[in-house]
This record gives C-alpha cells, structure tokens and sequence, in this order.
C-alpha cells in the first residue's frame, strides 16, 4: 500500500466511523442534546471538528478559501464570528443558531474538498511548514481571538495537519459524539 492510500483511506474511515456510530444512530433532533454538566453536544463536536479540518486543510495548506465561506449563512451562523467554534468549550449560542441538517451536509463538504486536495497534493510537499498564520488570516480567522491556535499551527510540518486535523482530531471527537450518544441512551448495542 502507498502512503496516499493510506491516508485517504485513514481519512475516509473517519466519515464512515461518523456516519455509522452517530448519523444513523442519532435523530438530528437530537443533536444539540447536552448529555450531562459540562460536556458537548455532537452539533458543536461536529462543527468544530469540521471547521478545524476546513481550516486547516483549505486555508492553510491549499492556500483556499475555506468551504465554510460559502456555508456559513446557510448553516445559520451568517451573524456568528468566524473566530467561534475553534475551542473545545462548546459555545452555546453558536450550537443554538446551527441549521443541523445544513450542519450535515457541510461536514460532507468538508471530508470531500479534502479528499479531493488529497488526492492532488505532492505528498512531499507535506514535509514543509506551511504559513499558518497567513492561512488564518485569509480565512478571518483573528490571532487575538484564538492566540492558542496561532501558537499550535505555528510551525508544524503540512504532514501534521493531515495527520491531525484531518484524521487525529476528528477520530477524538467522532469518539465523544459515540459517548454522547450512549449517555442519550441511544445506543443501539
């Protein structure tokens, strides 16, 4: 097997983990359901991930606008700042404003503009460092808004945001939207 078969079928697996353990196991009406004190709800943990690998993926390493500039009315978060929904603290007032099933089909568009790149990209190009910084500026993303992000990206190799924003990130929060799901009492083991 070749690295970029495997990282796209790393990639790839991801979705299919969301969709089999969370999409078909949990009514969307039930997604921005907290699932006790302090914890998510899978409607941020979806977007956040999603937005976290459309940032990274998109406006860092592709140099792109990111698929959130064309979605973000229609996921309802036309009046929302487009530094929200970068931290793990679930924001309240975004989650509320979230057209769920928009949410859906963003996070598709997302894992398909990826794929997409993935399928393109000189994986030996993956060994520099991007400039993140320049990324998150073109996406509006502001360093005084999320200083901790600027300092995580700041430097890591292109391979790392594949790595982890990509596939490391989402495979976390797929395992807390799972956990969240069972704490609704619906699963289906």
């Amino acid at each position: 097997m070749d690295l970029r078969t495997w990282i796209t079928g790393e990639h790839d697996a991801v979705l299919a983990r969301f969709e089999q353990s969370v999409t078909s196991a949990v009514p969307l009406e039930r997604w921005r359901d907290p699932a006790g004190p302090g914890g998510s709800s899978i409607a941020w943990l979806a977007f956040h991930m999603a937005y976290h690998e459309d940032l990274a993926v998109n406006a860092v390493l592709g140099g792109v606008a990111p698929v959130i500039d064309e979605w973000r009315d229609g996921l309802g978060l036309g009046g929302v700042s487009v530094d929200s929904g970068l931290g793990e603290a679930e924001q309240p007032d975004l989650t509320d404003e979230l057209d769920v099933e928009r949410l859906v089909a963003y996070l598709h568009a997302v894992h398909a503009r990826t794929a997409e790149w993935l399928t393109d990209v000189d994986l030996a190009a993956l060994e520099a460092a991007p400039a993140s910084a320049d990324g998150l500026d073109r996406a509006g993303v502001e360093e005084q808004a999320v200083p901790w992000l600027y300092r995580m990206w700041d430097g890591k190799p292109g391979s790392w945001f594949v790595q982890w924003e990509a596939i490391g990130h989402p495979v976390n929060h797929v395992g807390e939207m799972v956990s969240v799901r069972n704490r609704l009492g619906l699963s289906p083991f």
